[in-house]
């Protein structure tokens, strides 16, 4: 039964692995026709580029047709940080160690017992030090390096991860005082003003997700999906410094994500997200992809 696990396993990384070579090849020669085929195998639906609608539809289209420079750079992890500090939300930035664009160059004496290592120019490519003293440096340098060479934006249709510099960016890591990560605070932004919050807990086992308001009112938005554990869910102390910075940092962009952390009662910048769940997100129930979309008003003139 192991073997022949593993041996699925195998099967499977090498499955993706081709399958990213492919869309990789297919978005160099047509990201539009990429996007349609990558958006019918994930939500079973056609999209709709000439009207569309919903909120998946409308995050495609901004995605293929509204690259304005600051997208690029405030999805990159590394260079955002400028950006917050020139829109006045420099105290928003989470301690930083240093950036690098080899891991060979850093220095892990000089890095504190625990910290996280995120490549900038990706989503999710992220690794965690919590105890310095059985990190496997090596280990850790060979995998980073790895990463860097992955083209994100060509192997998943998102072209303005492309537009990044890939980097390693080592930042202090934010954890609870259980040693367990923070709740996501995932601030959604239509033309620059702050509206609703998902908010993303037990992210290292079974993520659970809940919807507010900006009054803290839950919100039924994911299929056959209850809404009375919201109830249980707490607004943060630093609430109102994230819709403040949220605010500051949406201004020019006619959607955009704004995550942050609870750190004590003090609001911390995690990222900005331009194309949450590459704009294929399958768990919100119709109603709500719908109510998200009417919210987007797209660009003229394009």
């Amino acid at each position: 039964m192991k073997d022949r696990l593993k041996s699925n396993s195998v099967c499977m990384n090498v499955y993706h692995k081709v399958f990213a070579r492919f869309i990789a090849v297919f978005t160099r020669l047509s990201p539009y026709l990429a996007t349609k085929y990558l958006y019918k195998k994930y939500t079973g639906k056609r999209l709709n580029l000439k009207n569309p609608q919903d909120f998946n539809e409308k995050i495609q289209w901004l995605k293929l047709y509204w690259q304005h420079p600051l997208v690029a750079k405030c999805g990159d992890k590394y260079d955002v940080r400028n950006y917050a500090k020139e829109v006045g939300c420099s105290e928003a930035l989470i301690e930083s160690f240093g950036v690098y664009d080899d891991a060979t160059n850093i220095d892990w004496d000089e890095l504190p017992q625990k910290f996280i290592l995120k490549v900038t120019s990706a989503s999710t490519l992220n690794m965690m030090c919590d105890n310095k003293s059985t990190f496997d440096y090596e280990a850790a340098a060979a995998t980073l390096n790895r990463w860097l060479k992955v083209d994100y934006g060509l192997d998943r249709a998102e072209l303005h991860y492309s537009r990044m510099t890939p980097r390693i960016l080592c930042e202090r890591l934010i954890e609870t005082h259980d040693g367990k990560l923070p709740i996501d605070y995932k601030i959604f932004c239509f033309n620059g003003s702050p509206e609703l919050v998902l908010v993303a807990l037990d992210r290292a086992t079974e993520v659970k997700r809940f919807f507010f308001d900006l009054e803290w009112n839950s919100i039924h938005f994911e299929k056959d999906q209850t809404v009375k554990q919201a109830a249980f869910i707490e607004r943060p102390r630093s609430f109102n410094d994230m819709v403040h910075y949220a605010k500051k940092l949406a201004a020019p962009f006619p959607f955009v994500r704004v995550d942050f952390y609870d750190d004590n009662g003090k609001a911390l910048l995690g990222e900005m997200t331009f194309t949450p769940d590459r704009g294929m997100a399958s768990h919100y129930n119709e109603n709500m992809l719908s109510t998200l979309g009417d919210m987007i008003k797209l660009p003229q003139g394009y």
